[in-house]
């Protein structure tokens, strides 16, 4: 398939060219917004028209009138500063003047990723006030963030799920400006940027794409409205639709990654899958560019098919996220078995989570009522994303409970011990790193007043599964909502604050440094379990860590592994009371056949190399 550039380009003649696929148009004309006036569109070959302006400057506003009827923004705007009703604006996005030209990239298994929501990351809103955080962030280690999505929304608060043009960033963050300053902070810093984004659905308010072309699939369904059209009649424009966006965030935005929502929602009985095509386009990009480029899937269906190479019959996928990690953590410290929770909640959970990253890699999930998952066998640790809490995890919640709320101030330390002893890429969600309490909730602002009471009575559907309580959830729509979910930052007003930053930087100067834990080597692992306590061993070469974690309410007596040689020195302890811990009582040096107690809610990390 060839691919088609699909949005306003001002190319180096000075004229700006429009395309725009529309294959069910009769007659369709650019609406010149400011001139009052109507251009002709010449239709080209497999439903696309085209024209060209030589008087077309960036801030030109437009909007496509189809077969003399209704006019509608472009399905491909770059920028959409009245609402997602409003007139298209064309943009020169190669006319930002980029200082990043010695960035070379993070490698996956070197990777510390944070996620964030641009809205409620800082009190400012949008992507100056991530730039304002990267000092605190370079500070605490890490050294990728991950964007939640940034595509043009109804309203001004939104999880940006519903986005509704691909190609146009949130005016109310910052426009495509922004986030290219953003990157260009990041890259000046050594952070990575990965993107969320969403090939699945469009959301619901300003969703014109179908008055223009055959963009969605009826054979097939989604939670969230009709799925993509990737396989079907026309599929091979919409392909070059979600083709095109994705090497635009790379190309023109110096994005290093995507993040791809809910692959498995991308529905293609194709000979060459979607996921695959884009993979090899993205590879061709980064051949041309001398750069390395990332692609991300979040995928519930736990099969290893996503990140196996095309050579090997996959999709070639970087990494995908792995819940099960999440969810075996998650239901051992809060005890919550309702809904899919009921799969997971012993200490064997963790640890094989630990181990191979699924779970369910071909076991039966009572849950779903049947065998699930496939082996993990060979694939590297730099393929699996793991994570203590996100915002799926958190504000799916009814009330947007984090970890810390939902268990205690050990427990949540125990818990980042466990995520960043691991070999796979960890991922903090925004916060944890100094013990926000601070809720996460699920938030919108449609400006149909219709969608919002859908949106209230489908959440209210979604916790029957979960909840038993009457009590309401707060309302997405309301403002309130939106404010609560605001970090509370001031880390230097409580100790609780201070200490838990204090402790996630000291995980990951570990995890960054010691030789073992450098790099993700799951042939370089064991993990094993002492009663109910887990004992995770790392080494290369000469160089061994070992972290026992105790997730349960009382102390556990652990021996030393056998094949322990020399003396271990105590590097973390969780319980230590400059953590605002209890107070630490395991022994600073260990020999092979000791035994000590493990405190509970804790993580003791012991290694033979000093750091």
């Amino acid at each position: 398939m060839s691919l088609k550039k699909i949005f306003p380009y001002i190319n180096p003649r000075g004229t700006c060219e429009f395309r725009v696929w529309a294959p069910i148009a009769r007659n369709l004309k650019l609406l010149d917004i400011a001139n009052d006036r109507e251009i002709a569109m010449d239709r080209k070959d497999h439903g696309y028209w085209e024209t060209e302006l030589d008087d077309c400057r960036p801030g030109f506003r437009y909007m496509y009138k189809i077969n003399n009827g209704d006019a509608f923004p472009d399905p491909a705007s770059l920028s959409q500063p009245e609402g997602v009703h409003g007139p298209s604006e064309v943009l020169a996005l190669q006319d930002y003047t980029w200082n990043d030209q010695q960035w070379k990239g993070i490698p996956p298994e070197e990777m510390i990723q944070y996620e964030i929501h641009t809205g409620t990351f800082t009190h400012e809103q949008n992507f100056k006030g991530i730039i304002h955080k990267l000092d605190h962030l370079a500070e605490l280690g890490i050294n990728t963030i991950e964007i939640m999505p940034i595509a043009r929304f109804s309203g001004s608060r939104n999880w940006g799920y519903d986005g509704v043009y691909p190609f146009a960033v949130q005016d109310s963050y910052g426009g495509a400006e922004g986030l290219m300053e953003l990157v260009d902070a990041c890259h000046e810093k050594g952070f990575a940027v990965i993107l969320d984004v969403v090939y699945n659905h469009f959301g619901p308010e300003g969703n014109y794409v179908s008055k223009f072309g055959h963009y969605f699939a009826e054979n097939y369904s989604t939670p969230w409205g009709k799925p993509i059209n990737f396989d079907g009649p026309h599929s091979d424009e919409v392909r070059n639709f979600f083709i095109q966006n994705a090497l635009m965030w790379y190309r023109d935005f110096h994005i290093d990654g995507l993040r791809l929502d809910a692959v498995h929602a991308i529905y293609d009985m194709g000979s060459v899958h979607f996921l695959r095509e884009l993979a090899g386009h993205l590879g061709r990009l980064g051949e041309e560019t001398e750069r390395e480029y990332h692609l991300i899937a979040e995928s519930n269906l736990n099969d290893v098919t996503v990140i196996t190479s095309p050579g090997k019959g996959g999709y070639g996928m970087d990494a995908q996220w792995s819940d099960d990690f999440h969810h075996a953590l998650h239901t051992l410290v809060t005890g919550e078995k309702r809904g899919y929770y009921m799969d997971y909640g012993n200490l064997s959970h963790l640890s094989k989570a630990m181990e191979q990253a699924f779970v369910y890699d071909g076991a039966y999930s009572p849950f779903r009522k049947k065998t699930y998952g496939s082996p993990t066998d060979g694939i590297p640790a730099k393929r699996f994303v793991i994570f203590n809490q996100n915002h799926d995890q958190v504000g799916n919640r009814k009330f947007g409970e984090r970890l810390i709320e939902l268990t205690d101030f050990e427990t949540a330390k125990m818990a980042a011990g466990a995520m960043l002893t691991s070999p796979y890429i960890p991922m903090l969600f925004m916060g944890e790193e100094y013990a926000e309490r601070n809720p996460f909730l699920y938030f919108v602002s449609h400006e149909d007043e219709g969608l919002n009471k859908m949106v209230r009575k489908g959440r209210q559907q979604e916790f029957r599964s979960f909840y038993d309580d009457k009590k309401e959830a707060p309302d997405p729509a309301a403002e309130t909502t939106f404010e609560q979910s605001m970090l509370s930052w001031r880390i230097g007003t409580t100790q609780e604050k201070q200490s838990m930053f204090a402790y996630y930087k000291r995980l990951i100067e570990l995890r960054k440094k010691h030789p073992a834990t450098r790099k993700g080597d799951r042939d370089t692992m064991r993990v094993s379990e002492a009663g109910e306590a887990i004992v995770v061993e790392r080494w290369h070469e000469e160089d061994f860590l070992i972290a026992f974690i105790n997730p349960t309410k009382d102390s556990v007596a652990v021996n030393i592994p056998a094949g322990v040689k020399g003396k271990f020195s105590k590097l973390l302890d969780s319980s230590d009371e400059k953590w605002h811990g209890p107070g630490n009582i395991c022994p600073e040096k260990i020999t092979a056949n000791d035994q000590i107690g493990v405190p509970e809610k804790s993580i003791i990390i012991y290694s033979n190399t000093e750091l």
